[in-house]
């Protein structure tokens, strides 16, 4: 297993847990860090069956390091979203297993929109989301111009981005921003026995899933369909298909073999 500075990353069961490991600053995203998550992401979709996102600590990352590099209003904030928030992101939306983002904490600025990039957000009831950028001056990064519209709305994407005010996890699963909000008590269970389900199942289908839903955004309902019907003649001839009939003939549970 690799070693990190910023982060941890454990292979168990076919589950990749890639955890921030910065607590004492609740997780803020440095250079270092984003290098370290996109090569943790690559790495994980390589060797698992199914990735999770959470982080150490209180918090599941405050965002932006403010304090990195020195003087922050000097940063070349084009040049360090490019160059690093982007590779950082494509990993995981690209990621060829299902992602899930545990948030055990507070998810703001550039954290919060990091969690959302995921393919299922999970959240305790403690975390909060907030798009904190206007507080000093700034839009919505790292995907949050992107994925909160598609998520939530419009109406509710503008007021988040222009108040700036946190939501709670329960209200995100209620807008539909977030999967589900969890009991405290009960979350850390409940995320692992989510990813535990997944890295059962049928691996290369829930490729196919995110290949098909993330381009519905783009497509037509003509070039859907025609996507659809490619990506399901592929599902179609997999070994996990005729398994998935004949435990379902045999009224036994699946062996997936994923792969």
């Amino acid at each position: 297993m690799k070693d990190y500075q910023t982060i941890t990353l454990e292979i168990d069961a076919d589950v990749a847990t890639l955890r921030l490991n910065r607590p004492d600053k609740m997780n803020a995203l440095n250079t270092l860090m984003r290098a370290e998550i996109t090569d943790a992401v690559t790495y994980g979709g390589r060797n698992a069956r199914v990735l999770v996102l959470t982080g150490n600590g209180k918090a599941f990352c405050s965002g932006q390091d403010l304090s990195d590099g020195g003087n922050a209003t000097a940063l070349d904030l084009e040049r360090v979203l490019r160059d690093e928030y982007v590779p950082m992101l494509r990993a995981i939306t690209d990621c060829p297993v299902p992602t899930i983002s545990a948030v055990n904490g507070p998810a703001a600025g550039a954290g919060a929109n990091l969690a959302l990039t995921a393919d299922v957000v999970i959240a305790s009831e403690r975390a909060y989301f907030l798009q904190a950028f206007t507080r000093i001056g700034l839009i919505p990064d790292a995907g949050g111009t992107y994925f909160l519209p598609r998520q939530m709305g419009t109406a509710k994407a503008m007021g988040a981005a222009l108040f700036a005010e946190p939501i709670s996890a329960q209200q995100a699963s209620d807008w539909g921003m977030i999967w589900e909000a969890v009991a405290d008590d009960a979350f850390d269970a409940h995320w692992q026995a989510r990813a535990a389900h997944l890295a059962q199942g049928p691996t290369q289908t829930y490729g196919h899933v995110k290949a098909a839903i993330r381009g519905s955004w783009d497509n037509s309902m003509d070039a859907q369909l025609d996507l659809e019907a490619k990506l399901q003649g592929a599902c179609g001839q997999s070994r996990d298909f005729k398994e998935g009939v004949m435990a379902f003939l045999e009224k036994r549970p699946a062996q997936f073999e994923g792969r």
